[in-house]
């Protein structure tokens, strides 16, 4: 296997895939530039599918020596002196959302996720605002709740809303 698309990149332990090898320099590369990162470290149990929200065991921390020797993938933790290694039978770098996928040789049931923490978005829940349009800005008003919400929109976006409406 290659590229499964332009945001996936994989590497697999006996593929006879002309790629692997590149693919393989372009994950150990990435891997070694995490150096210094906070990485969000996930680990979870291969199922049908398999759910990334937060669970209980997993870890947020400073990622030290990042670095492939032979196919282990080896780390440290900033709070840590050992270093920690697992050997892969698989490794996939989602190279959008920056996230490595290893697949232990030893545990054939488990995947971890490592990589940049993701991004929580604050959402609010405004029922029935005030509404307010001035050009192409919205401005939602919640007086229970004082809160208000404005909305630039771009000339093309602000086309596509008004044919989207009845």
């Amino acid at each position: 296997m290659t590229m499964t698309d332009t945001t996936r990149i994989i590497w697999e332990q006996g593929s006879s895939d002309s790629a692997n090898p590149e693919n393989f320099a372009t994950i150990s590369q990435w891997w070694a530039s995490m150096d210094g990162q906070e990485v969000s470290w996930r680990q979870r149990l291969i199922s049908s599918e398999i759910s990334w929200e937060p669970a209980r065991f997993d870890e947020k921390f400073i990622l030290r020596q990042p670095q492939i020797r032979g196919i282990t993938v080896y780390w440290r933790r900033d709070d840590v002196k050992e270093e920690k290694g697992s050997t892969a039978a698989k490794l996939e770098l989602d190279t959008l959302q920056q996230q490595l996928y290893i697949y232990p040789q030893s545990q054939r049931e488990l995947v971890i996720r490592v990589g940049i923490p993701e991004l929580i978005y604050q959402k609010f829940s405004l029922t029935d605002p005030q509404l307010e349009v001035a050009g192409n800005v919205l401005v939602f008003r919640d007086t229970e709740q004082l809160v208000e919400v404005s909305i630039t929109m771009s000339e093309a976006l602000w086309q596509q809303l008004q044919q989207s409406l009845p």
